[in-house]
């Protein structure tokens, strides 16, 4: 199975079809804190993005289409979600 990076990446690249994409996990910098993983992994993401789909919209609006589009990984541990738009 793929990582929680690899799967965010392929979401985000299916939905918000980016000119620019990284995903990085940074959980292993959060050990002990809130919401840290017992593995290490895929609770502290940060996504540097940019997308044509992003033109028409406000910042709030970008970050919410990214949200939109990971909900189901927040729902199911993704415990921060870094955003940077690109």
């Amino acid at each position: 199975m793929s990582s929680v990076a690899e799967q965010i990446h392929a979401r985000l690249s299916e939905r918000l079809q980016p000119t620019a994409l990284k995903v990085i996990d940074e959980s292993a910098s959060h050990a002990g804190h809130a919401g840290a993983s017992a593995t290490g992994q895929g609770s502290h993401m940060r996504v540097c993005i940019a997308s044509p789909l992003f033109t028409p919209l406000s910042r709030v609006q970008r970050h919410r289409l990214v949200y939109d589009a990971l909900q189901d990984f927040i729902d199911q541990g993704l415990h921060a979600l870094a955003i940077e738009l690109i």
